[in-house]
């Protein structure tokens, strides 16, 4: 159970980014009804390029094991239960295992977003209107079988060691300069169809230290995220959760999510609606673009059984 609520607040105001008009940004640069993006840089050149790298033939593990143990965010679980079956009577003496997982698989441990994960109002990559490929059993366009097999040059950016530490402060914001200075110490520049990976060293806190992997993290700031966006990549990632920095490094959203969680807090409903101290334990703000007479807000309760309080009065 999360002892404590979390929210996020979507404003309409006070924005450090603007999705760009449909008239900049559609139709994508690989064609009015593309749904691969940057996947189209996969390619023969891309193989053969990644191949020429490869000296020792060593493979790297970029992602965790899943299990019931790893940070997860609101309501988000891996429930992970063995069913074993009958021993068979014949003379093999055969016998089985069955697995039932439950879960949000999409969303909990490593994970690979495609582009039906997230929209600007009703529009997906390449302006593709979600209201029109969503359906209770899936999306029509845009799913994460249009992204096929992968293979290319993979560019790590070492942040953490760059700075000469092994984990990133916990709001670090990485800054173009960072990117191009962990270039330079690696003598490395980075190529169209890349696959380039931040290193920040959060990673490490994984199944070791949920509560503080989940509330903060270094990561891009928005010129960072241009700055990589200009390159060209195939792919990005990090050992962060969002990617980029968090909570947001804008100084008037950091003060409202301060002024929030301490409002939140002083309520006094506490764990398990119980009382106390430490109702919310964090307040995180993110911007989208919305009619100015809307102040849309998600709020992640406790389980069920906790969702009350009762009072004598």
């Amino acid at each position: 159970m999360i002892e404590g609520i979390a929210l996020v607040v979507a404003l309409a105001a006070a924005q450090t980014w603007s999705v760009p008009p449909e008239t900049e940004r559609c139709p994508s640069r690989w064609g009015a009804s593309d749904e691969r993006g940057s996947a189209n840089h996969m390619g023969p050149a891309s193989v053969l390029r990644a191949r020429e790298l490869i000296r020792t033939g060593e493979v790297i593990e970029l992602a965790h094991v899943l299990s019931s143990d790893m940070p997860l965010f609101g309501t988000r679980r891996f429930d992970l239960h063995t069913k074993r079956t009958t021993m068979n009577p014949q003379s093999n003496r055969r016998g089985s295992n069955e697995e039932l997982v439950v879960a949000e698989i999409g969303q909990v441990g490593t994970q690979f977003d495609g582009f039906a994960h997230q929209t600007h109002e009703d529009s997906w990559y390449n302006c593709i209107p979600a209201s029109e490929s969503a359906t209770r059993s899936g999306f029509t366009r845009l799913g994460i079988d249009k992204v096929g097999m992968l293979m290319t040059r993979g560019v790590l950016l070492d942040i953490a060691g760059l700075k000469g530490v092994p984990i990133l402060p916990d709001n670090y914001e990485i800054t173009v300069a960072d990117l191009e200075a962990a270039l330079s110490r690696q003598n490395q520049k980075l190529a169209p169809g890349d696959a380039v990976l931040i290193n920040t060293g959060w990673g490490a806190l994984w199944a070791k230290d949920n509560a503080r992997y989940v509330k903060s993290c270094p990561g891009l700031g928005i010129a960072a995220a241009e700055w990589v966006a200009r390159q060209d990549p195939m792919l990005l990632g990090s050992d962060n959760w969002p990617v980029e920095v968090a909570p947001n490094p804008d100084p008037e959203l950091a003060a409202v999510e301060a002024e929030i969680l301490e409002r939140v807090n002083r309520i006094g409903i506490g764990p398990a609606g119980l009382g106390g101290l430490t109702t919310a334990l964090a307040v995180h703000v993110e911007t989208f673009p919305c009619h100015i007479a809307s102040m849309p807000v998600a709020v992640n309760i406790q389980c069920h059984s906790a969702r009350h309080k009762e009072a004598v009065l």
